[in-house]
């Protein structure tokens, strides 16, 4: 039978076949540098200078050599990552720096801005004049001054495109008024297929 021990160990394992000191070997569990001993050996001897295990111990490839860790080495993860901070930020101050250079600087006007005026003589020509009042505490609906019911508003709304060529909407719409009224009066002018619709603004103090 063949006993196997660790290299210098004094404690050896034994009762094994060849084919078992084999397998041992291409499993791991003994290095090629380990002694062996068979049946008809005297002494001990490395498995991979036995006549009967050098060839099986020189077909397996060497362990990976062994890494300790090393104290004195510097840890370059957290520099690299300030470097990374710091070239975003470069970058962004840069583009800025650049871009604020080509905005040129918005014109300084004393006009008061505000919504157009259009003309009693455009809304005759080119709009549809609708008034929504509150009475008696529910909105009513005037097209060109004849009251019209809400679910009728997109029907007068086509006949009066047809009939005037008018495809322009102005909406005078009373303070107290919901905005569903308003809402009413948008979606029937867009299924009447009213190209543009707007609203009267009353003037301040009115």
């Amino acid at each position: 039978m063949w006993k196997v021990r660790h290299e210098g160990s004094p404690t050896a394992m034994g009762d094994l076949t060849l084919a078992q000191v084999a397998e041992g070997l291409a499993d791991g569990r003994w290095e090629p540098t380990d002694e062996v001993m068979g049946p008809n050996d005297s002494a001990w001897v490395p498995i991979e200078s036995h006549p009967q295990l050098a060839e099986i111990a020189a077909d397996l490839e060497p362990p990976p050599p062994r890494h300790y860790d090393d104290e004195t080495r510097l840890d370059m993860n957290a520099l690299i990552d300030v470097c990374l901070v710091l070239l975003i930020f470069f970058i962004l101050t840069t583009s800025y720096a650049v871009l604020q250079k080509r905005l040129e600087a918005p014109g300084v006007s004393s006009d008061k801005v505000g919504p157009p005026i259009i003309t009693k003589a455009k809304i005759e020509q080119q709009m549809v004049y609708v008034q929504v009042r509150m009475e008696n505490g529910k909105p009513v609906f005037r097209v060109e001054k004849d009251i019209v019911e809400p679910e009728r508003l997109e029907y007068e709304l086509s006949r009066f495109i047809k009939a005037t060529k008018k495809t322009q909407l102005i909406i005078d719409l009373d303070y107290d008024a919901p905005q569903s009224a308003l809402v009413a009066v948008q979606d029937a002018a867009k299924g009447a297929g009213m190209e543009k619709v707007s609203l009267v603004v009353p003037d301040k103090g009115k």
